[in-house]
């Protein structure tokens, strides 16, 4: 185990607030990658022992912090008022300064029933089980089905039916009557062609590679200037 230097510098810039929640639950921060190894953490976590017992120990190594859960909560601001700073010095290495913060409380685990069911995350019901990714297990005595093969009509009966009613009524001049209410009730459905106007007497000669006529009619609407301030 290499000689692992630790100290604990309380500086009056790092004051307690005046009004804080209790918590018994205590992160560490700004742990180097390098330092999740065995011997380090069982020396961070020997020290942090000393000002109560501890509950939860969480070493996360992809976040380069360590949550801490004691039995009581005075242990905890305890600890956080003499360890925030706290120097780790390594053989051979400069010192690196981890910074000690008060976590959100957390629930105590008790020896008899160290994963009790209000503590841990429910799997979802079993009605929306194949709703996540992977799914989970099938229940007890499902079975496959065979599913049927796809439709092989080009259309459903239904679709035609209603493309069938869409076909070309009338033509009023620029705007095509798909379906007309009846008696004047009910739902219209025309197709107005932006293209044309109704003065139009007839059709215009359009050439592949030329600009469209209507594109050539049309002029784009200048924007506004906004408003300046004068001064």
């Amino acid at each position: 185990m290499p000689d692992i230097s630790i100290l604990t510098q309380r500086a009056n810039t790092f004051a307690s607030p005046k009004s804080i929640q209790p918590t018994n639950s205590l992160v560490i921060t700004q742990v180097p990658r390098t330092f999740f190894q065995p011997s380090i953490i069982n020396a961070l976590r020997d020290h942090f022992a000393t000002y109560g017992e501890i509950n939860q120990w969480v070493p996360i190594a992809s976040f380069s912090r360590i949550i801490l859960v004691y039995y009581a909560e005075e242990a905890a601001e305890i600890a956080k008022n003499a360890c925030d700073p706290l120097i780790l010095t390594l053989p051979h290495r400069i010192p690196t300064i981890l910074r000690v913060y008060r976590s959100e409380p957390n629930p105590i685990f008790s020896p008899s029933s160290p994963t009790a069911d209000e503590n841990l995350l429910r799997p979802p019901p079993i009605e929306k089980n194949f709703l996540i990714s992977p799914p989970g297990s099938p229940p007890i005595g499902w079975e496959q089905i065979r599913e049927e093969p796809p439709n092989a009509a080009p259309l459903a009966d239904d679709l035609i039916a209603a493309l069938r009613k869409l076909k070309l009524q009338e033509r009023r001049s620029s705007r095509e009557v798909l379906l007309e209410p009846e008696d004047g009730v009910g739902v219209g459905v025309y197709v107005e062609d932006c293209d044309m106007n109704d003065d139009d007497a007839g059709e215009v000669d359009w050439e592949y590679g030329c600009p469209s006529p209507a594109r050539l009619r049309w002029k784009p609407v200048a924007t506004a200037m906004p408003p300046v301030q004068m001064r």
